[in-house]
């Protein structure tokens, strides 16, 4: 069954002749559910009663019921939303000056592993559908006029490629939600296929690579997704997707007290990424996981060294902080969660 928020804005006018449907009809469904905000076919007025009714059958929406909000004190918020096989699914709402930034989540579970990562501690239950992912957006929405969408959430998006992809699509979509493709950030453990073929989409969305080691020997240890495309493998490919994209990528490195936050990291560091035209740094504080009491988040002073040693050698970085700690909403912190417990 097709849903609602699964169709690309163009695809109606097709779907409503082969249905025997009047193709103006398009339009009126564009604007009950990108300007009105519609979650229910009853809200579209616009349309006649008879019509609506058949929208119900064939076009249903997505329900993704907010379970829970966590608050931070500094303003972010998690949700959690329940889907309708009653897995369950984190998104987080960020504020701050000038934009309200949303995490999506882009599967139940994770199968990536990374060892400082909430998220695949318990593994992978399942891809979203593109419609899940825009009832995420949509959810979040209903909260604020999200203005940047980060692709950062449970699940690697590569793994789920074309689904997340078509999501992304609807949302940017001119006459969908029409959010800016250059507000719109996805985020990789290194699935090293999906850069050649993200290159080939010819949009012009953020792309952000998780790091978080300047070797191989430290990499496989924190992110076993290096074994199988090792660092040498994942920068070449991030060399070919600037060159071919003129696009900039922005490599997340979480900082790991004891573990990758010594200068000779820092220093190897430098080099690996100067490899690749255009590359930028993010360092971020290690943000608590409960299922790895070892991994501590470093102090101020690593993070200012490592941020110096950066930048003496020519790399563009940004320290970052990590907002909605307090509520497990920083990065890394998000994770599989069932109806009655963890």
């Amino acid at each position: 069954m097709k849903k609602a928020w699964g169709i690309m804005p163009d695809e109606w006018k097709a779907i409503l002749a082969e249905s025997g449907l009047r193709p103006f009809r398009a339009d009126q469904i564009l604007q009950a559910l990108y300007r009105d905000w519609i979650d229910d076919w009853d809200k579209a007025t616009t349309l006649p009663k008879d019509f609506r009714e058949r929208l119900k059958t064939d076009f249903p929406f997505t329900r993704a019921e907010t379970l829970e909000v966590s608050s931070s004190a500094d303003g972010t918020e998690k949700l959690l939303l329940s889907l309708e096989d009653g897995q369950t699914v984190e998104t987080v709402l960020i504020p701050a000056k000038g934009r309200f930034t949303q995490c999506i989540s882009t599967q139940v579970g994770c199968a990536m592993g990374c060892v400082f990562c909430a998220s695949g501690s318990k593994g992978l239950v399942r891809s979203l559908a593109a419609d899940e992912i825009v009832a995420e957006y949509m959810a979040g929405r209903k909260r604020g006029d999200i203005t940047n969408i980060v692709v950062m959430g449970m699940g690697e998006p590569f793994a789920n490629y074309d689904e997340t992809m078509r999501a992304l699509k609807i949302i940017n979509a001119g006459r969908g939600p029409n959010l800016g493709a250059r507000h719109i950030t996805i985020s990789t453990c290194g699935v090293v296929p999906g850069f050649k073929r993200l290159a080939a989409e010819g949009i012009q969305f953020e792309l952000s690579v998780s790091l978080h080691a300047p070797n191989d020997a430290l990499r496989s240890y924190l992110m076993p997704v290096n074994r199988r495309w090792p660092i040498d493998e994942l920068l070449a490919a991030c060399r070919e997707y600037t060159l071919a994209t003129k696009r900039i990528i922005t490599f997340e490195y979480t900082v790991v007290a004891g573990v990758n936050d010594s200068r000779a990291c820092a220093e190897e560091l430098a080099e690996k990424v100067r490899s690749v035209p255009m590359a930028k740094v993010n360092l971020i504080p290690l943000s608590p996981v409960s299922h790895r009491p070892d991994m501590k988040t470093p102090d101020e002073k690593t993070m200012l060294m490592f941020l110096d040693v950066l930048m003496k050698r020519g790399v563009q970085t940004m320290l970052r902080r990590s907002r909605g700690k307090d509520a497990d909403a920083a990065c890394g912190q998000l994770r599989l969660r069932r109806l009655g417990g963890c």
